[in-house]
């Protein structure tokens, strides 16, 4: 409840939260799901396209071919926004980097919507990749913008609203995407240029909120704006003590510059908290949660949903996401980051076993296409409640102001070339191994269980000296013994 009254008296605070969502990681959301309503138009308009410029058809395989490309452009582009993310960041600042991201979105929504009057498949395809450059940038600029810029008790919590906002954008996405709005055949091009009216609001919206006062004062050395980011943030409340913190922990840079991401490689203080990033962001997409996404009505079809009923069922799917990342967000601070990420992977394979024994007996007991779509739903809320909002706040609790944009571009490089080796592997693994095409999907949940289990220390309500030690226990395992180690580069005296 406490908390609760501290968010509703903090306005502003609220407002940047959703100023930088709707413009950010929504788009990211959003952007994966409007493409599967349009998916078979899509193909026929390439089809046509090249009957109309050589007057001779497009074989099926080859139509396949160009759709995997359509969908491959957008985990590329992402990877692509991930590496420069970092850059921005530091360059630009958080919020500048966030204004400027929504460049690519608009281009994106231009190429998209006028790709049939101007007879370009190729159009959507760059489309799709500036809309992944997009989400590469948010993805990894959203979440430090936001945890820099709130209240140290809400830290965590005003982080993980970048899950809540990729939630809602899924869902949002599947309902335009309905044939009755703009999933039809004629309206196609306006669903993929839709994207455009959120990067519009956040540029109209955005501009009116203070810069991260951590950046400012960290970065750039600037103690006036600073104070002035943290008087509209936080109204009338007393600075003296956040202000302090973020002076102590500017002490503790001193004298560094921003980190390389082969810099965090290099350091040993930091070799464990890059295994642990490196593990839980793979996971993220090697767990098979959005294949339910790019591939959702083909398994429903394969689960034997009516055809007419799957685009609602999706819906279902994005919901069960939005309500779960929601949830996480109010009991996170209680609960702990470990007990939700292991749970969620636990609960995942078990489901992840279930739903292939349904489905590989569906044909032969009436009911189990319900069981296997129950399992899909099982899947996503066990996915939404702990992996998918708590791994996308870690680095920004293991890792430093100078270090954190480094392992932001790592993150993000890693869930966006996973995202695109699955979507490139998923309809062989579904060729062929069948109804158990969740075997790697489970393996994957039970190795990350078994290493959040054995590895990740719980990081709820420490400072980052005290996350630090307990990193060190590990990175300098054999040096205990012998002679006295100082700390790592990082360590600092703020707490969470």
């Amino acid at each position: 409840m406490n908390k609760l009254q501290r968010l509703l008296q903090s306005k502003i605070l609220i407002l940047t939260v959703c100023a930088a969502g709707i413009g950010g990681t929504f788009q990211y959301g959003y952007n994966i799901s409007i493409i599967n309503a349009p998916t078979s138009y899509i193909q026929t308009f390439m089809n046509e396209t090249w009957l109309e410029r050589t007057g001779v058809p497009l074989e099926s395989n080859v139509i396949l071919l160009l759709w995997s490309f359509t969908v491959s452009a957008y985990p590329l582009g992402g990877l692509t926004g991930a590496v420069v993310a970092g850059p921005m960041a530091i360059m630009l600042g958080r919020k500048m980097s966030l204004l400027l991201n929504n460049v690519f979105v608009i281009i994106a929504a231009a190429l998209s919507g006028f790709s049939r009057t101007a007879k370009s498949f190729e159009m959507i395809m760059i489309g799709r990749f500036f809309t992944g450059m997009n989400a590469g940038v948010s993805m990894n600029v959203q979440p430090m913008y936001l945890a820099e810029s709130a209240p140290k008790k809400l830290r965590v919590a005003v982080a993980l609203t970048s899950a809540s906002f990729t939630a809602l954008g899924l869902v949002l996405g599947q309902v335009v995407g309905l044939r009755e709005l703009l999933g039809g055949e004629e309206s196609w091009p306006f669903l993929l240029a839709s994207n455009v009216v959120p990067a519009l609001i956040q540029l109209t919206a955005l501009p009116w909120f203070p810069e991260s006062p951590r950046y400012l004062l960290i970065d750039r050395g600037d103690k006036e704006s600073c104070i002035s980011a943290l008087q509209k943030l936080r109204g009338n409340s007393d600075l003296s003590a956040e202000l302090e913190e973020m002076l102590a922990e500017q002490a503790a840079v001193k004298g560094q510059k921003a980190k390389n991401p082969w810099e965090l490689f290099q350091n040993p203080a930091l070799r464990w908290q890059l295994m642990s990033i490196i593990v839980l962001s793979s996971a993220m997409q090697l767990c098979g949660s959005d294949s339910m996404y790019f591939y959702a009505a083909y398994v429903f079809q394969e689960a034997g949903i009516p055809q007419d009923k799957i685009p609602y069922v999706v819906i279902g799917t994005g919901s069960c996401e939005l309500i779960t990342s929601v949830t996480c967000n109010l009991i996170i601070d209680y609960a702990g980051r470990r007990p939700l990420l292991l749970g969620g992977y636990i609960f995942m394979a078990g489901w992840a076993i279930v739903f292939m024994v349904a489905l590989s007996q569906q044909t032969q007991i009436s009911w189990m296409p319900y069981l296997s779509m129950a399992c899909i739903f099982a899947y996503i809320l066990s996915f939404g409640i702990g992996p998918a909002g708590v791994t996308g706040v870690l680095p920004t609790e293991v890792f430093d102001q100078m270090s954190r944009p480094a392992a932001y571009m790592i993150c993000g490089s890693l869930l966006w070339f996973n995202l695109f080796l699955v979507g490139t592997a998923f309809p062989f693994i579904v060729k062929s191994l069948a109804h158990f095409c969740y075997i790697p999907f489970l393996v994957v949940c039970i190795c990350t269980a078994l290493y959040v289990g054995f590895f990740l220390p719980e990081t709820k309500g420490k400072s980052f000296l005290e996350i630090s030690e307990e990193f060190k226990k590990r990175n300098f395992k054999a040096q205990t013994h012998g002679g006295v180690y100082k700390g790592p580069e990082e360590i600092k005296s703020t707490m969470l």
